[in-house]
């Protein structure tokens, strides 16, 4: 009868003793050996050097500015107009009683700054009571007061007996609200004088224009 070689079988005592994890742990993932740290490799903390900066090339020198053309000629002109007569501003005349003239003339400033004048634009003046703002005003002092329209920011209501201290402005409103005497005649030319474009008096046009006479 014939023999057949047979390989030797191991059993699996011999293969050595196999280690079981216990329960509940995971086996620990073998850790791989640090190899050495290249030059490439930047350390912790680092960051990762670039490319070296290209060096600048060598700045020329600016060429010298080209000159600008000289400008045209320029032909002449015909002389300019002569400027207006800045003397006589133009008057409006609103009537009104002397009890209602200085309502209509804070009517008229109403209007002046809704149409864009400037508050330091307007100068009002009273020949009779004074408006109640510049006798508040007055009451802390006269050089206050005055001081006000220096400032000329603002509309300045002044009495037109002190006409002659009131500094001339685009437009002048007197408001003939009583004092029908020497005050009114003093103060409309002085009060004309003062103003640059535009003079409104609110009052009795007979009294107006009897101090005005024949500028009306």
């Amino acid at each position: 009868m014939p023999l057949f070689l047979q390989e030797p079988q191991i059993h699996e005592s011999a293969q050595g003793p196999r280690v079981t994890p216990a329960a509940g742990r995971t086996a620990p993932t073998p850790r791989p050996v640090p190899g050495p740290r290249s030059a490439a490799t930047p350390r912790p903390g680092r960051p990762v050097p670039g490319p070296a900066r290209p060096t600048p090339p060598a700045q020329r020198a600016d060429p010298a500015p080209t000159p600008a053309p000289a400008p045209a000629p320029v032909a002449p002109t015909s002389a300019p107009s002569r400027p207006e007569n800045r003397s006589a501003p133009r008057l409006q005349l609103i009537p009104a009683p002397a009890g209602g003239a200085l309502d209509a003339a804070e009517e008229a400033v109403d209007l002046l700054l809704e149409s864009g004048r400037a508050p330091g634009d307007i100068l009002v003046l009273t020949t009779g009571e004074q408006h109640p703002w510049a006798a508040h005003e007055l009451s802390f002092g006269d050089v206050a007061y005055w001081a006000q329209q220096d400032a000329g920011d603002d509309v300045f209501f002044a009495d037109a007996s002190a006409v002659d201290r009131a500094k001339p402005r685009p437009v002048v409103v007197v408001a003939v609200n009583g004092d029908a005497g020497d005050t009114v005649a003093r103060a409309l030319p002085v009060a004309r004088d003062r103003a640059a474009a535009l003079l409104i008096v609110c009052g009795d046009p007979q009294t107006i224009n009897s101090a005005l006479g024949a500028a009306v």
